[in-house]
């Protein structure tokens, strides 16, 4: 391969700690059920129905790290097994410039792309 792999490596190795902390800092900065607000000048229902659109931001946006997560942690566990770089699918390199662009790519250009059309046909 033609470019840096011991670079991609420490990338996705930083990014990995950046995630993990993150995804700390989201749990920690939630509320416990009696701490939350008392009385709300609208009443409880808009109260409830506040906690519960921040709750649910919150749950996709843990949703979204750990998916990224999981992403860079089976990328660096195809570094141990010596495949990364190559497709999950049909086991064919993957385009350098796609991997310096991300790192964690783990499916070639041609199989990422019959795979959003297979998903965007269900």
């Amino acid at each position: 391969m033609s470019f840096n792999v011991d670079l991609l490596r420490s990338h996705l190795e930083s990014e990995q700690e950046h995630l993990a902390h993150e995804l700390e800092q989201l749990k920690a900065s939630v509320r416990p059920a009696d701490e939350r607000r008392e009385g709300s000048p609208f009443g409880k229902r808009e109260e409830e129905a506040t906690e519960t659109a921040e709750l649910e931001t919150r749950l996709g946006l843990e949703k979204r790290i750990r998916d990224q997560l999981a992403a860079v942690e089976h990328a660096l566990s195809k570094f141990e097994k010596g495949t990364y770089g190559l497709c999950d699918i049909c086991g064919q390199p993957i385009d350098p410039a796609r991997l310096e662009a991300l790192p964690q790519a783990s499916l070639c250009l041609n199989c990422k792309a019959s795979q959003a059309k297979d998903a965007k046909g269900k």
